[in-house]
């Protein structure tokens, strides 16, 4: 018995995700009969995580279609911004995403980061535990079942980076709230009451600073500032774009 087959064509930010041979959208691929789309999709490269709506001969169906010979298909990319249902917006990065996992927080973003490689199954645990988005640029890990939720990160490029996260989920942003070290919230802090924890040279040149609540880091306008403050501006400007 002959395999049905089906064309199914991909939106353009998704070919990167598809064997040359299929970016077209015209090559048959043979099925077998009784995978559902979502399984399709996956088998072709594109993380569910990516796909937005799914049409079939122009109607949209849901992932647990099941193909038949000849049906057409077009996997569209996710509607920016996107709608992440229930839980307040939460991010979680994998280990390789700490750059982002920093400058998320300097604008206030609640952004969970493991600096240590403890594994996709444990990964893709904490971010169902904690109802998180998980961010990666590891296609293995986003086709995990058990995530909450998804986004692959397609730059590699820090300011490419935080400016796609920003576009696609439109998180609040809250520059200067939150410890870049370890996500917890800040609070204005008494110069007297810091003071063992600073340099001479900076007792000296600064009176105004904030304590992580969670790890008692200190922080106060220094050399970076203005790099950081940079940042911030453009992420402001994007927002209001």
């Amino acid at each position: 018995m002959n395999r049905p087959e089906i064309t199914i064509e991909v939106a353009p930010e998704l070919r990167l995700f598809v064997p040359s041979d299929y970016r077209a959208g015209h090559r048959p691929l043979a099925t077998d009969g009784s995978s559902t789309l979502g399984h399709v999709v996956e088998s072709l490269g594109v993380p569910l995580t990516e796909a937005g709506r799914l049409l079939v001969d122009g109607r949209q169906v849901p992932v647990s279609h099941v193909p038949g010979h000849g049906e057409h298909v077009e996997v569209l990319g996710v509607a920016r911004p996107q709608q992440v249902p229930g839980a307040p917006l939460r991010f979680l990065l994998d280990v390789h995403l700490g750059t982002l996992a920093r400058r998320l927080r300097l604008l206030g973003v609640d952004a969970a980061y493991e600096n240590e490689d403890i594994g996709d199954p444990a990964l893709a645990a904490l971010s169902a535990k904690e109802q998180r988005v998980l961010l990666s640029r590891d296609r293995g890990l986003l086709r995990r079942r058990e995530i909450w939720a998804g986004a692959y990160v397609y730059s590699d490029r820090p300011d490419d980076q935080l400016r796609d996260v920003l576009e696609r989920f439109a998180p609040a942003l809250a520059p200067w709230t939150r410890c870049t070290a370890c996500n917890g919230p800040l609070k204005e802090a008494d110069k007297d009451a810091v003071q063992e924890q600073l340099q001479q040279g900076t007792q000296r040149s600064y009176d105004v600073f904030a304590q992580c609540t969670a790890c008692g880091r200190v922080y106060w306008r220094g050399a970076h500032h203005a790099r950081l403050e940079a940042i911030v501006a453009d992420a402001l400007r994007s927002g209001r774009a």
